[in-house]
């Protein structure tokens, strides 16, 4: 049973037995009043047996199900280095706050069924609770530094929400030796006065060998690196190039001009571009990577592609969803070569309005493997030599430059939300070691590739919404009243309103508009994060509620299938359709399956991005350790009550303690968001420059620390320290 049928039965369990009249009855009964069949009883167990789990219903001793008397939740436990955390319970908009005192043994990622014990109206941690059971353990393995004692060894995991060392005993070390990066397979969770226990499956390296960091985190995060004995010679039966049966049945579009345009070390390509233009307008064709032709469903290959969901990039290292003979290879749109596609052909007026649509299976050949910097030198700087190393390829690069302008425009009128924080571009020697960072900004020419991209998405779900064909579609929900309450009393203090006050009225244009406003401003930093942070997650779902932030009522992900499963999967369903549509058995099949794939697709993708973010950190972290003691000028992007973050122009960031600065007794002004001297007055507050030193880095943490420069004090002086914030 899917997740939403599942939801949609317990909300009828939980209606019948919430009735006045309701006695508490045994299953026979409760099948008996709710029309059960007996085909159908084993549905009834299941419903029953999850709501007993989370706690919303009871078992008594004679086998009869009542609701719970206790105000109880089932949730994930969201641990913190400190001891205590918060329990996330599905479509609930607050997390429920557990003192480290009622842990009672819950680890991070646990699911766990809370008792609540206090309502706090208005305050931030508005619900307070205690574990009372655990009901899944979330982590059965986990990433640490071994340390080695005379009979046993601990591993001091990686992960900082873990605050305990793990046992080992000394015939289950694997002979790992002090400073061993291990993976750990828990046995013991532990109790109050015994450490959890472990066996160490695998030896990743030492702290200091080459890569070991990078792996670490791919091991953590449990993402699969090797492919099966079974996947590779699947792989191998697949041709390395067309074969004559394959351009059958296909639109020939090898005449056309054709590019893909990437970046210089992307060798997986999945999308190229055709354009031109005549007296009725644009005609444009984003022709994407026929994958789905290759990778055959319910083979080891797509079940292995299912897996992993999707690609994850962790700065010099790709994890491919498929093996490289297939992403590199037959699948990637390479210059020269014959490849299949799914096209998307649009064909739009002189303002950017799409009059007609088609989706086609072809067959393309690519003239030109383009970058984003060449293209970029052609359309913005007009760069004389490039232009002439593609002088066949100019015109209509000028004409992409055109076109993305009007469907951008199009895109900000109806309100469409755009993030354009800077990336980390982090380049590494051969070792792994970090040796440059610095800013990656989006330029015109990655600009427009996502202007194509977006259309196609766009046109395809809007296709297959009103054909009601089972799909899986990319939706953003609106931000929920509370958190858009919270952004728009923040933003006041800086002399902005957002004309909101519950998620229901909010349109995505008032976000723009504040961004708008922002942009330049010593604030802008700080607001458009906390604007981000207003917002829900992105995902993947059967139903089509829209797009949020790009303020798009139809949108899913179809242009990146070598990368991504579900563009895979709507592939499938747009392919199976137009071989003669979807016979009702595949429909039924479809409607059971797809929220399933939709949920694992989402999960996996978060996953991905954590790891990804992970890597960076860590790197950054690595690259400033030779730099401490240095000084650099950097801006102040947000202050707390225990400091002031400043980022350098590269995106480091790091943060200066309170205790560090040294020439008052500093509070923060929540009202004013600045951090203010008590005696003297002085003020430091969003987008100032600052001169730092780097005091420290910690590779655990993956923290920063920055002192500001002018406080920079020999050792013996930090009496001086003591005394200032003694008053504390």
């Amino acid at each position: 049973m899917n997740r939403e049928l599942l939801e949609q039965k317990k909300q009828i369990i939980l209606g019948f037995m919430g009735e006045e009249n309701y006695i508490p009855m045994k299953l026979k009964e409760l099948c008996y009043m709710l029309q059960v069949s007996p085909e159908e009883k084993y549905i009834l167990v299941q419903v029953l047996d999850e709501l007993v789990k989370e706690g919303r219903v009871e078992q008594t001793k004679k086998g009869k199900y009542l609701l719970s008397s206790a105000e109880q939740v089932a949730g994930i436990f969201d641990a913190t280095q400190r001891g205590f955390g918060f329990v996330r319970v599905e479509g609930a908009q607050k997390d429920i706050f557990i003192p480290e005192t009622e842990v009672n043994g819950a680890f991070h990622s646990d699911e766990v069924l809370v008792e609540i014990t206090d309502r706090k109206e208005g305050s931030k941690k508005s619900m307070e609770g205690r574990v009372i059971k655990i009901l899944n353990r979330g982590i059965k393995t986990l990433v640490g530094t071994f340390d080695k004692n005379k009979n046993s060894g601990f591993v001091v995991p990686d992960n900082q929400k873990i605050p305990v060392d793990i046992y080992i005993p000394a015939t289950r070390t694997k002979g790992a030796v002090s400073g061993h990066k291990v993976v750990v397979k828990l046995v013991d969770y532990g109790k109050k006065n015994k450490k959890p226990e472990g066996i160490v499956t695998e030896i990743l390296g030492h702290v200091n060998d080459p890569g070991t960091d990078i792996m670490s985190v791919v091991k953590a995060y449990e993402i699969p690196v090797a492919f099966s004995n079974e996947v590779r010679n699947e792989v191998r039966q697949i041709p390395d190039h067309l074969m004559p049966e394959d351009y059958r049945d296909r639109l020939d579009l090898r005449h056309l001009q054709t590019v893909t345009i990437d970046g210089e070390d992307a060798k997986d390509l999945d999308d190229a571009i055709t354009l031109y233009k005549d007296e009725t307008g644009y005609h444009l064709g984003v022709h994407i990577a026929d994958v789905s032709h290759y990778v055959q469903e319910g083979t080891a290959l797509d079940r292995e592609a299912f897996k992993r969901g999707t690609s994850v990039y962790l700065v010099n290292k790709v994890i491919p969803m498929l093996p490289q003979e297939l992403s590199n290879g037959i699948c990637s749109l390479n210059e020269g070569q014959d490849r299949l596609a799914l096209s998307c052909i649009m064909d739009l007026d002189h303002t950017g309005k799409i009059q007609s649509h088609r989706i086609a299976n072809t067959v393309i050949n690519v003239d030109r493997r383009m970058t984003y910097t060449a293209v970029n030198a052609v359309i913005t700087d007009h760069n004389l030599e490039v232009m002439k190393e593609y002088k066949e390829l100019v015109p209509m690069f000028e004409m992409m430059g055109e076109l993305s302008g009007l469907l951008r425009e199009k895109r900000r009128q109806r309100g469409s939300i755009d993030f354009d924080f800077p990336e980390s571009k982090i380049i590494l020697d051969e070792s792994g070691h970090p040796i440059e960072i610095r800013a990656y900004e989006r330029n015109a020419a990655t600009k427009l590739i996502e202007d194509f991209m977006l259309l196609a998405n766009e046109t395809v779900a809007e296709d297959y919404f009103w054909q009601e064909i089972p799909f899986v579609y990319r939706t953003h929900e609106s931000p929920d009243g509370e958190r858009v309450a919270r952004l728009e009393a923040m933003i006041r203090n800086f002399g902005y309103v957002l004309k909101a006050g519950t998620s229901s009225h909010i349109h995505p244009k008032e976000i723009q508009k504040l961004l708008g406003r922002i942009e330049g401003t010593p604030e802008e930093p700080m607001i458009s994060r906390l604007a981000l942070r207003s917002m829900k997650q992105a995902k993947y779902t059967t139903l089509n509620v829209g797009h949020f932030g790009l303020s798009a009522s139809y949108y899913c992900h179809f242009t990146s299938p070598i990368r991504r499963y579900p563009d895979l999967q709507i592939h499938r369903i747009i392919k199976e359709n137009m071989r003669g549509g979807i016979r009702k058995r595949r429909l039924e099949w479809y409607e059971e399956h797809l929220p399933g794939i939709a949920d694992q697709c989402s999960r996996l993708e978060r996953r991905a991005e954590e790891a990804e973010r992970e890597v960076v950190k860590l790197k950054k972290v690595e690259y400033m350790a030779d730099k401490v003691g240095q000084s650099f000028v950097g801006v102040i992007s947000g202050i707390t009550s225990w400091g002031i973050y400043v980022e350098l122009p590269n995106t480091v960031e790091g943060m200066v303690s309170v205790h560090s600065l040294l020439d008052d007794y500093y509070f923060y002004d929540e009202e004013k968001y600045v951090m203010m001297g008590r005696n003297t007055g002085r003020i430091f507050q969003l987008g100032e420059k600052v001169e730092i030193r780097v005091a420290g880095v910690d590779k655990m943490s993956k923290t920063i620390d920055f002192e500001l420069a002018e406080f920079y004090l020999e050792d013996d002086t930090f009496s001086e320290i003591e005394e200032i914030y003694h008053l504390r």
